[in-house]
């Protein structure tokens, strides 16, 4: 494959590649903490509530999807198919946003802070810097909506799975390991 056979631009794919860098740094740094306190590391995640991390993924999924529909609704020229593909899968961001809140303010009150435990620190650092994207996304979205023209379009798409993408890295680490 050549590098001109890629869809979109060369700039967002460089974009994609660093920000799944940046956050296998994080995953990387968090598995590496919990080689010091695994005992430590699994009694906090047991405070987590899976039920919230799987609505979520089902969301961004779904939202994904929405994205991909657009697209193709866009490719072919029915810019209200897109705008519409583009509108449900910023709701499903939001969705997603409203869940973490909940999440976040539910872990809050059992006393899981950014100081209380080094994994709760890189749980709040890495689900907040990806709920940072969800809200980029979001804000991205709603941009190439007003225009869905077929490139922007694309390139919204491309960024809103790379934050998919991104939760589907995190969840394991986060959400399932022992």
């Amino acid at each position: 494959m050549n590098i001109d056979d890629l869809p979109g631009e060369l700039i967002m794919w460089i974009l994609i590649v660093s920000e799944l860098l940046v956050f296998a740094a994080g995953i990387t740094a968090m598995m590496a903490m919990q080689l010091t306190d695994p005992q430590g590391f699994s009694a906090a995640r047991a405070m987590l509530d899976g039920r919230m991390a799987a609505l979520n993924t089902v969301v961004l999924v779904t939202s994904g999807l929405f994205a991909a529909r657009a697209e193709r609704a866009a490719g072919a020229g029915n810019r209200r198919g897109a705008r519409i593909g583009l509108a449900l899968a910023a709701l499903g961001g939001v969705v997603f946003l409203a869940v973490k809140a909940v999440e976040y303010a539910r872990d809050l009150s059992l006393g899981a802070g950014m100081d209380s435990h080094p994994f709760f620190t890189f749980y709040f650092l890495l689900t907040g810097f990806h709920a940072a994207h969800v809200v980029a996304g979001v804000a991205v979205l709603a941009l190439v909506a007003l225009r869905a023209r077929p490139d922007g379009v694309q390139a919204g798409a491309m960024f809103w799975h790379m934050v998919d993408l991104v939760w589907v890295m995190i969840l394991p680490p986060i959400y399932l390991m022992g």
